[in-house]
């Protein structure tokens, strides 16, 4: 038996699906069992009907939602964080304090709306190589999606301090103090060999220093589980070319996704990606770090609609997934 509502497999005896907490027609679940189980008091003595209390329905999603700009109704499906209304393009996200309007959406228009132009773009990035030449031609085509997926862009500023080595700094007094010592050994040893080493005395040169970099970003973290592991990395959409989200801007027949990962995580991932990153930019400007500590400030997000295509191929019996951005004409992923 599957739910009506959302489709998940249940048990013929459920009284309520498991997953979005809607009554099931007819399920009759097990009788349920007395205080001493299915045998009675002890002894056989009538016992008090006493009963377990019943087991609470699992949460259902909010009823009679109303579109914060056009009244319009809204369906949110089960475990869905961030809806677009489907008359007038506004969205809303469940917040901890109820639903609440998006302070910005905004859209990127698609340039590639043909499949075999997204082709294209997928075999000059999978063919490209020595010894890539054929890997498009010998690969088959097993799912091809075109929607609009949701983004929350992040507006992250970082400042990290460190306290690094300096190698040269180091090395170089090193080497001073040896070839002093040589010097000193040779002229009291009277140009013969010695094995005299003097202990030179003299200021001590540290080799620790600091330092600080900063850094902005606008982290775009994806709204959607189902597209997690399709998380971009080193990416930056075209932002400069976005506009405010409006319905009738999007194409006729796209699909647009609506979002099921709200502004938190969206700020947790940005907040923690954009840690690494600066502790990259630091390891790569001074070769031995020994201290960092950053301070990551993180603003509100915008949700971004960006037009993407999504391809899976089989190359010699391995699956590979290739993302295009539409928007930019630009491979944003690829596993190939």
């Amino acid at each position: 038996m599957q739910c009506p509502r959302c489709g998940t497999q249940l048990s013929d005896d459920s009284q309520f699906c498991n997953r979005c907490g809607l009554p099931i027609p007819g399920g009759a679940g097990p009788p349920p069992p007395g205080p001493y189980g299915s045998s009675g008091p002890p002894g056989g003595a009538a016992g008090p009907a006493t009963l377990p209390p019943p087991m609470p329905a699992a949460p259902t999603p909010p009823k009679d939602l109303k579109c914060p700009s056009c009244g319009a109704p809204l369906d949110p499906a089960f475990g869905d964080a961030v809806v677009t209304c489907e008359y007038c393009g506004a969205s809303v996200s469940l917040a901890g304090t109820g639903w609440k309007a998006v302070s910005q959406h905004t859209l990127l228009l698609p340039r590639v709306l043909d499949v075999n132009s997204a082709l294209e773009i997928v075999k000059a990035s999978v063919d490209s190589g020595i010894f890539h030449g054929h890997r498009f031609e010998e690969s088959k085509i097993t799912e091809q999606t075109f929607a609009f997926v949701p983004y929350w862009i992040v507006p992250t500023s970082a400042t990290t301090n460190m306290t690094y080595q300096d190698v040269a700094v180091a090395a170089g007094a090193t080497a001073a103090t040896i070839a002093a010592s040589a010097l000193i050994g040779g002229a009291l040893g009277g140009g013969r060999r010695s094995t005299f080493i003097p202990i030179i005395a003299g200021p001590v040169v540290n080799p620790t220093r600091q330092d600080q970099i900063t850094g902005t970003y606008q982290f775009p973290v994806v709204a959607v589980k189902g597209y997690l592991q399709y998380q971009p990395k080193n990416y930056q959409f075209n932002l400069d070319t976005r506009q405010v989200y409006k319905k009738d801007a999007v194409p006729g027949g796209s699909s647009v996704l609506n979002g099921d990962l709200g502004e938190d995580y969206a700020q947790h991932e940005a907040r923690a990606y954009v840690m690494q990153v600066q502790a990259d930019a630091a390891h790569k400007k001074h070769y031995m770090v020994s201290s960092l500590q950053t301070q990551v400030e993180v603003g509100d997000p915008e949700l971004l609609h960006a037009p993407i295509w999504r391809f899976t191929l089989d190359y010699r019996g391995h699956p590979f997934v290739v993302l295009v951005d539409a928007n930019s004409n630009r491979i944003m992923l690829s596993n190939f």
